[in-house]
């Protein structure tokens, strides 16, 4: 019971204040990123969306079981909107839990940064839950590796699954995506960012590449 216990208190929120903020300068990612390509409008993101939420659907018989966890930031709005289509198919939407991942940088994570979860919050207990993690784009696999970790402190859930955006590719770890919105090949150097009308103040999907040198 006391180990239970704890692992509530834990489900609810925990935070990392050890680990420092992520700094882009210090990761080697360029800062001067402009706009090549804009891949998916406000329409076009609507309609993914709602594929997905029926593939979800589909693929474990409705809504009953479900926990939706957004990975943050643009993972929440994603969630968000994959529920309401879920209620909206099945008259019944599955709650909604959020992980906060950061990157940041330590001595043995020189070549890029390093995902760590900060906190963490389900509105119900994960215990033999189905839960589908959110995220806008999947990448090299590492902040779902850290999200995968975390799940696992707080019980152990029947399934989990992972439902994303775009896969643009370039992957470092063996994990792969269940439900996928969009698979898009990039350029190592290029950028997949998602724009949601809730974290963005509208809708777009676009590719960032480095500026033309002058």
């Amino acid at each position: 019971m006391a180990a239970l216990g704890r692992a509530t208190r834990r489900a609810r929120g925990f935070d990392n204040p050890a680990a420092p903020p992520y700094d882009p300068r210090a990761s080697g990612v360029p800062l001067n990123l402009v706009s090549k390509a804009a891949i998916l409008d406000s329409d076009q993101i609507g309609r993914i969306v709602r594929r997905m939420a029926g593939e979800i659907a589909e693929n474990h018989h409705g809504a009953e079981n479900l926990m939706l966890i957004g990975i943050r930031t643009r993972g929440v709005p994603l969630a968000e909107r994959l529920a309401e289509e879920i209620e909206r198919l099945e008259g019944r939407r599955p709650p909604l839990g959020t992980l906060d991942i950061t990157l940041y940088r330590d001595d043995l994570s020189l070549v890029a940064p390093k995902p760590v979860v900060k906190e963490s919050h389900f509105p119900e207990p994960i215990q033999d839950r189905i839960l589908v993690l959110c995220d806008d784009v999947l990448y090299t696999g590492r902040t779902v590796r850290a999200a995968l970790d975390a799940l696992l402190d707080f019980g152990r859930p029947k399934a989990v699954r992972l439902a994303v955006l775009i896969d643009r590719g370039w992957r470092e770890l063996p994990i792969q995506a269940d439900v996928v919105g969009r698979r898009v090949p990039t350029a190592a150097a290029e950028v997949i960012k998602v724009h949601f009308a809730e974290t963005d103040g509208g809708d777009k999907v676009e590719i960032l590449g480095r500026a033309a040198e002058p």
